[in-house]
């Protein structure tokens, strides 16, 4: 047994680790939060409202709230349509080739947001190649239909409606068959069994799901400034984008206060989903192995058509929009054997340097921002699970905060914070590095919360068994510790790097000429009308996405279970 001199020092040395790790994590995350709610509340140093009044009752920031609020809202809603049936449909009834259906819903969450936006926007209005090609295109002055609100909404909801899916296929894959077979012998049939005994046990799910996505479509730049700024409809984050890109850092005070509100709208749709979990009383009890299956019978080959075809409607015929645009030598011709070129393939992808720049400033952001993540949250939240003290409590807390705001809101936070660096005349800004710091910022959480779901379900006896027997700290972290929080890490790594590699949000404020990013240069390349080298770029981006998602699914009998986050 241990003496109590090595368990005392063992114990100081968990607490100055945890205070360390604690420290870093709160620069990280909470830092550049604290920084831009003291830049709204103050004037040249000052505590002052009168900055926050002015910006706020400003017509062009009303509206702009406004038109945030719709499309979010509305947006949301087509997600909750959309993705809510497709979990029902697939996580409670016998649909064949359910694994290909979850990955191809899962396609859309991986592709940015201006991908969408740009391949949607192939496929409709009178210079689409597609519909050039098939002859139904529109008379030429004809406006292009997705400029417009409706058209910011339809796609918002198509973007995010995977979330929806996600979190409440995995409330239903928990109900067991035990309790809908209870509620027919009960007497309970058809729709009342999925009103009055699925439904109950899924609203948690359902609220949580629809507040990520009203909080991840209110702080999309991608789709409304693609879809938005041609037709003079700004939301929140394009204003501060035009703002910002008009008049540089010397609004700074006055776009903090754009991003807080921003952040109020965001923080105030996670409230409600709290407060809708908190008031859901119903708990399961029993075994989930057994997960529901109902027969769908005679009607199941007309559901899988229809289901099918969504896919293809929202998924493949974009795709095929895009892919026409890239082979074509400008926007607006028809696609024939004799116009087809690789043109706008060879000159984005060999001739301009910063597409070979974006593609290795994007992959390095990406697999750090996975690796560092990953060294700092699996310690941290095994000695947070041991030390409970009030900080670490505290920063739980308001870990989320970070991944709650909106893109725009953490990037403006990150400006105030590093564009001049304390007790130096040195900044990050326009460097690459405020991108790096941005994105441990922003996706802390999505590492954080599976390593410390792993580990709240680890039995301490196995560490304090290493203890007895004089093992380090460091010793139990490695052979201990971090072999069986592994597949909960690398789960996270997978979301942060898939997600972080197609990043616009948040590196649209931070880039500068050498940092730019693969969402910024395909935005910029839209924006000054190259259509078809961005389209090129786009369906490459979109290939490596594709192929990056099947070789992790094609290898994932080799890894733990839960590694693969789509994972059926």
């Amino acid at each position: 047994m241990m003496s109590v001199a090595q368990q005392t020092g063992g114990s100081r040395t968990e607490a100055r680790l945890l205070s360390a790790i604690l420290i870093v994590a709160i620069c990280l995350t909470l830092a550049p939060v604290l920084r831009l709610f003291v830049e709204g509340v103050t004037d040249q140093g000052s505590p002052s409202l009168t900055l926050m009044r002015d910006v706020l009752t400003q017509p062009s920031t009303l509206s702009a709230l406004k038109h945030s609020l719709v499309t979010a809202g509305f947006g949301t809603l087509v997600s909750l349509v959309l993705g809510a049936a497709f979990a029902f449909l697939v996580a409670l009834t016998d649909l064949r080739a359910k694994a290909a259906l979850v990955f191809c819903l899962m396609i859309p969450m991986m592709i940015p947001p201006q991908i969408t936006a740009l391949s949607w926007t192939q496929i409709m209005g009178p210079s689409s190649v597609l519909l050039k090609t098939l002859g139904i295109a529109p008379p030429l002055g004809a406006p292009q239909p997705l400029y417009s609100p409706e058209g910011i909404i339809l796609l918002l909801g198509i973007q995010h409606m995977s979330i929806i899916f996600l979190t409440l296929r995995a409330g239903l894959r928990s109900i067991p068959q035990d309790v809908v077979e209870a509620a027919r012998i009960s007497g309970a049939r058809g729709l009342r069994t999925w009103w009055q005994v699925v439904m109950p046990l899924t609203l948690p799910s359902l609220a949580a799901g629809t507040a990520i996505t009203f909080v991840t479509a209110l702080g999309n730049f991608g789709i409304p400034a693609m879809l938005g700024i041609p037709a003079g409809y700004v939301t929140l984050p394009t204003l501060v984008y035009q703002k910002l890109a008009g008049m540089g850092t010397t609004v700074l005070a006055e776009v903090s206060v754009l991003a807080m509100l921003i952040g109020a709208v965001a923080v105030a749709g996670i409230l409600l989903q709290r407060l809708c979990q908190s008031r859901q009383k119903l708990h399961l009890v029993g075994s989930t192995s057994r997960p529901l299956a109902l027969p769908l019978g005679a009607a199941r080959l007309p559901v899988e058509i229809v289901l099918w075809a969504v896919v293809f409607a929202i998924l493949v015929l974009p795709m095929f929009g895009l892919l026409a645009t890239s082979l074509v030598p400008a926007y607006g011709v028809t696609l024939r054997f004799d116009t087809v070129t690789l043109a706008s393939w060879y000159e984005v992808l060999f001739r301009q340097p910063v597409t070979s720049r974006a593609f290795a400033n994007s992959f390095g952001l990406a697999a750090g921002a996975s690796a560092v993540l990953a060294a700092i949250c699996l310690p941290l939240a095994w000695l947070m699970e041991r030390r409970k003290t009030r900080l670490a409590r505290l920063f739980d807390s308001l870990l989320d905060l970070p991944y709650a705001l909106p893109g725009v809101v953490l990037s403006i936070a990150m400006i105030l914070l590093l564009i001049k660096l304390p007790f130096t005349e040195a900044t990050l800004y326009g460097t690459i590095w405020i991108i790096f710091l941005a994105y441990l910022a922003r996706f802390f959480a999505v590492m954080f919360r599976p390593v410390q779901a792993s580990l709240k379900q680890f039995d301490p006896a196995m560490d304090e068994a290493a203890q007895s027997v004089g093992a380090s700290l460091y010793r139990r972290l490695r052979d201990v510790i971090f072999p069986l929080s592994a597949p909960a890490a690398a789960a996270g790594a997978i979301l942060v790097f898939l997600t972080a590699f197609n990043e616009l949000t948040v590196s649209a404020l931070l880039w500068s000429s050498g940092t730019e990013t693969l969402g910024v240069v395909i935005f910029n390349l839209d924006d000054s009308g190259e259509t078809g080298m961005a389209s090129a770029l786009a369906m490459t981006i979109v290939f490596v996405v594709i192929v990056l998602m099947a070789l992790i699914q094609l290898f994932s009998r080799r890894f733990p279970k839960g590694v693969v986050p789509w994972q059926t």
